[in-house]
């Protein structure tokens, strides 16, 4: 019997492949999406489906770890507040337990954090920001925060953290600084300012407000 070659019609063309994730780095790779396109689009634009594809994974990929966008932008915050626990507890440690200047020192390491993690900043306090209740992970984390300043805030004020004054005088440090820092992002300072200038003003605006 006689028999045919089958015609050659050279390599069979190789098949793309999709962009292969790993288990392990889905959630990381969502998240760092999340915090990319916070930056650009702000918070409220954020999308599940768009940080899929920022990620190189399927629209249906981020419901393997997030229920809807809202966790999965807790999830991006509660890092960010991480960050900015530890950014605050390191900016306080060398003023050797005195309230007043961990007051000082608290806020300008708030700034600076602002300036240094801005993505991360505008994630959390931008348009469009998860509440802090959205996951207990956030409102642990957004908790730690604020008990930290409320704390050196009652020792300067050498009343309970739970007393009212205590709990104004928080809100009064901490909008001084918050809104310094926003100012300087939103590039609303009318004037040219470096980041040692900036600093150095937040630090005296804290420290006019002394003794609280």
């Amino acid at each position: 019997m006689c028999q045919h070659k089958r015609a050659s019609s050279g390599p069979m063309p190789r098949r793309q492949q999709p962009k292969p994730y790993h288990h392990g780095n889905l959630r990381r790779a969502l998240l760092d999406a999340t915090v990319e396109l916070a930056a650009d689009v702000g918070a409220a634009g954020v999308t599940l489906r768009e940080a899929a594809r920022l990620a190189g994974v399927s629209q249906t990929a981020p419901y393997r770890h997030f229920n809807d966008k809202q966790e999965m932008l807790a999830a991006a915050a509660e890092e960010g507040m991480v960050l900015l626990l530890e950014a605050l507890q390191a900016g306080i440690r060398g003023a050797k337990g005195d309230p007043d200047a961990e007051l000082v020192a608290i806020s300008v390491a708030y700034v600076r954090f602002a300036l240094d993690h801005t993505r991360y900043f505008r994630l959390m306090f931008g348009h469009g920001s998860p509440h802090k209740s959205v996951t207990p992970g956030l409102q642990q984390a957004g908790r730690a925060v604020f008990q930290l300043l409320l704390g050196i805030v009652a020792r300067s004020l050498k009343k309970p953290p739970a007393d009212p004054a205590a709990r104004q005088a928080m809100f009064r440090i901490w909008a001084l600084a918050h809104g310094i820092a926003v100012l300087a992002l939103e590039k609303q300072i009318l004037f040219d300012i470096g980041t040692d200038a900036l600093l150095a003003a937040t630090r005296q605006a804290v420290a006019a407000q002394l003794p609280l």
